[in-house]
């Protein structure tokens, strides 16, 4: 059984005016329907509950405030579950709803809950309709539209293809709204060649996405070996080309799968709380040999973290002592107090310091190259 996570944006199941795009909507659960029909596990994840929550408000445009934003996705988001639950049902499928927040995708015993949940969902065959908990999130801790969110659900429950619907064909060389001569880019083999095109942020009236979202969630879906289409849900059809292999949209192959789910969850979901500067020994150590980072590769410690928090591992550029090229990201062993206070130093000095402490500051096994 092919299991797919298809994501729906704002400018898909809204208008500008935030009214929903019912006929949208009921072409686009026939096609999920008959997949589930054939026996595909199908994971839906939406965005609109705060696009819904300004219709149903008669706002005159979306809201800046965080406070709003959250109260029109409070005001929204179960009328919006409604829809789908409704037209999903006429069509004989049973749906769940699945509110998600950052620090279930952030948080290892969260994450891993989450995936029980929509294992055991996907076991009895019922559908998940999964939204960022908009009534909850800050601006801090936001998916991006559900870009984001949608590639974490992907990593998260091992699927192989993830289909991200906007209101344009796919990714274009510019912008096609602004540049008419753009053209569509059919396939991404090299995410380094898309340093070229005009890959901007310009949103739906009601959205908070954008096509660089998109792009950021393809590459981290394929580094964990899912295939990624972005493509047009206003097309009728669209979503069942798309996964019969038909040339439709902007199709990311998937890559070798570099790392353990673990490891994915550690690049891509954990956030880092501080930054830990190592030497060109350490650095080489840590690029070629798969070692472990010893206090006394370190020789700069920014920000402030407790031990078990994520941090960013990053090289001093021997050209210039003041800028840092990216390393690593790994789940520090100290606090950057206690590091602050042994680094430099060789595992013996260290436990004179701390006498408790662990050799490695960032052991190999929760660490991640870049």
């Amino acid at each position: 059984m092919r299991r797919i996570v298809v994501k729906l944006g704002s400018s898909v199941v809204a208008g500008s005016d935030g009214e929903l795009r019912m006929d949208v909507l009921a072409g686009l659960t026939d096609e999920l329907a008959a997949r589930h029909e054939g026996g595909e596990e199908v994971i839906v994840v939406t965005s609109g509950a705060i696009a819904r929550g300004i219709r149903v408000m008669e706002l005159a445009q979306r809201p800046s405030s965080i406070g709003e934003l959250q109260a029109a996705s409070a005001v929204g988001q179960g009328k919006l579950y409604r829809v789908y639950d409704e037209l999903l049902r006429e069509r004989g499928v049973t749906s769940a709803q699945v509110l998600l927040t950052f620090f279930d995708m952030s948080a290892r015993t969260h994450y891993l809950n989450a995936r029980q949940t929509l294992t055991t969902l996907l076991e009895w065959r019922v559908l998940p309709v999964i939204n960022e908990n908009d009534t909850t999130a800050t601006d801090e801790i936001s998916f991006g539209d559900n870009d984001f969110l949608a590639a974490q659900v992907a990593v998260l429950i091992g699927a192989e293809e993830l289909v991200l619907m906007t209101d344009i064909d796919g990714l274009f060389t510019a912008d096609p709204r602004i540049h008419p001569q753009a053209r569509i880019v059919g396939e991404v083999e090299s995410f380094a060649a898309l340093d070229a095109l005009e890959i901007g942020h310009t949103t739906s009236p009601l959205g908070s996405g954008g096509m660089r979202s998109k792009v950021v969630a393809a590459e981290m879906a394929t580094a964990a070996g899912i295939g990624t289409v972005i493509c047009n849900g206003l097309r009728a059809g669209t979503l069942s080309a798309v996964l019969d292999g038909e040339g439709v949209g902007t199709r990311f192959p998937p890559r070798e799968a570099r790392y353990s789910s673990f490891k994915l969850w550690l690049k891509y979901a954990k956030p880092s709380r501080g930054t830990v500067v190592v030497d060109a020994g350490a650095a080489r150590a840590l690029r070629e040999g798969s070692a472990s980072l010893l206090p006394v590769g370190v020789s700069e410690v920014r920000g402030q973290f407790d031990a078990g928090d994520a941090v960013e591992i990053v090289e001093r550029d021997t050209g210039d002592g003041a800028r840092v090229r990216p390393l690593a990201k790994g789940i520090c062993n100290y606090s950057a107090q206690e590091l602050r206070e042994v680094m430099g130093l060789k595992s013996e000095a260290v436990r004179e310091v701390l006498p408790r402490a662990t050799d490695e500051a960032v052991h190999r096994d929760y660490l991640v190259l870049d």
